[in-house]
């Protein structure tokens, strides 16, 4: 999989691909990835696929009720931001001092040396 914990990754497919400002004008949702789920395909982004989920009383938590909580995506519903234009891009793969890294395709960028 090509996409990690941390990432910042934009929705490219689906019910929550787009958010609507006042004014009218349409732009991708984004978020960081909180969670990969490799054997199901899936990853959980911060603010994107929000459900509401009943709760009951737990010791954590006295009063339970209804919470919003981020629900999974299918990975190939979001794609990595590049990191010097900001645009979705795919990713590719190359060796740089013997270690493989990810490097955005849209602008060559390498993705693992810029996040540390």
């Amino acid at each position: 999989m090509y996409i990690k914990t941390g990432d910042t990754v934009a929705v490219i497919a689906g019910r929550d691909q787009f958010v609507t400002d006042k004014k009218g004008t349409k732009t991708r949702k984004t978020g960081r990835v909180l969670k990969v789920l490799k054997s199901q395909d899936r990853v959980v982004v911060e603010g994107v696929n929000v459900v509401k989920k009943h709760q009951r009383p737990t010791q954590a938590n006295d009063k339970g009720g209804i919470i919003e909580v981020e629900a999974p995506i299918h990975v190939s519903n979001v794609a990595l931001l590049d990191p010097k234009s900001g645009e979705p891009t795919k990713v590719g793969f190359r060796v740089e001092n013997g270690k493989k890294v990810r490097f955005a395709r849209k602008s060559g960028t390498t993705i693992d040396s810029a996040k540390k």
